[in-house]
């Protein structure tokens, strides 16, 4: 089942939604759905690894190529 949310946007915002569904031929809707995805995918990945984040310091991972090195 689809639910509507109302979301008020700025002049220019707006005029850049219009904008980009012209060029890009997708629906409003389509556009701010698949934002609101990936910014819900961001929010989340940040959240788990700041709860993460401590145990991996304590192990030893402080950067990305800690991780690489050991999974290599």
């Amino acid at each position: 089942m689809d639910t509507t949310v109302t979301v008020r946007l700025d002049v220019k915002l707006d005029r850049m939604l219009r904008k980009l569904c012209k060029q890009t031929g997708r629906s409003r809707s389509e556009i701010v759905r698949d934002a609101l995805r990936r910014q819900m995918t961001i929010e989340f990945y940040e959240h788990l690894r700041s709860k993460v984040l401590p145990f991996a310091e304590a192990k030893g991972y402080l950067i990305d190529e800690d991780v690489f090195r050991d999974v290599s």
